[in-house]
């Protein structure tokens, strides 16, 4: 692969257009469809701007990670490369040279790459959650952190539960969640209460503009759907989603305005679902779909 240009980090220009070799593209620029090989294939997701493409590259049995690319620049970023060969395959493919990590959080399925990846690349940047002990760490960030990637800003989100040190990354209108939200659910509170979740996705996640695209850490969509359509069967959200995602087996990205729309777990404030389940205090209708989910 050759040694990583020491050059300016990446950042994001413009809004996407969605475009995946041997997909085709469903509405407001979802990818439908896929290539073989492995769980899925790897659809590059092509922005405003020709010199940026985000390509999110399956690992694993069912996570994502991401490799963010500036190909006038010839650098890139991975999102929790937790397969290094597959980041670095994607990356000569590209044409670049990977010189930043993003972690969003301990778990192995997410910074397990991270050591391989710094012995491989030398100079590499890896950063991470300041409360998570992530491996390899060259930075360690907190909320409200920005960083620079080739003069776009990039926002630190703490987004703990899942983990104590869990963060997501927002830069110019895309957010990378981890394991904090995925389409149609969020991750266990492992480490964290229902206090703490309900900030991370109403607060600080659902704060975000509307359109904002989420690339979430694991490919759950179908499974969260269906548990959603247990809670709110009547939600016409819910079940165009389903239809949608059952024909479907890559679901990234979704967007923070759609997740609003069906993600019983960003929806604990609406009356609808706190008829459902007859609870109203949105922080104690975040305790219960909880429960109810890790047992669904």
């Amino acid at each position: 692969f050759g040694s990583p240009l020491q050059m300016p980090r990446l950042g994001f220009v413009g809004s996407p257009l969605v475009r995946a070799a041997g997909s085709r593209v469903g509405s407001a620029g979802r990818v439908v469809g896929r290539r073989g090989g492995d769980w899925g294939a790897r659809a590059v997701v092509r922005m405003a701007s020709a010199r940026i493409t985000v390509v999110p590259v399956p690992v694993l049995s069912d996570n994502y990670a991401y490799l963010i690319v500036d190909k006038e620049k010839r650098v890139a970023a991975a999102v929790d490369p937790a397969q290094p060969a597959k980041l670095l395959s994607a990356a000569s493919e590209q044409g670049v040279s990977i010189t930043t990590v993003l972690t969003t959080h301990k778990h192995l399925d997410h910074s397990g790459g991270n050591e391989e990846m710094a012995t491989i690349v030398p100079n590499l940047t890896v950063v991470g959650g300041v409360n998570d002990s992530i491996p390899a760490v060259t930075k360690t960030v907190t909320h409200g952190d920005k960083l620079d990637f080739a003069g776009t800003e990039v926002r630190v989100l703490s987004t703990p539960c899942h983990t104590q040190g869990h963060v997501c990354y927002y830069l110019d209108g895309h957010v990378f969640t981890g394991d904090t939200l995925f389409i149609g659910g969020c991750g266990r509170f492992f480490e964290g209460s229902a206090t703490e979740m309900h900030k991370a996705l109403v607060e600080v996640l659902g704060s975000l503009p509307s359109e904002t695209k989420v690339w979430c850490g694991h490919e759950y969509t179908r499974k969260n759907l269906e548990f959603c359509a247990s809670i709110e069967p009547e939600n016409p959200a819910v079940k165009a989603k389903r239809d949608w995602a059952n024909a479907t087996e890559q679901t990234i990205p979704s967007t923070i305005g759609d997740e609003k729309s069906f993600n019983v777990f960003m929806r604990v404030a609406a009356p609808e679902l706190q008829a459902a389940i007859g609870i109203t205090e949105p922080v104690a209708a975040m305790a219960e779909l909880r429960k109810r989910k890790d047992c669904f």
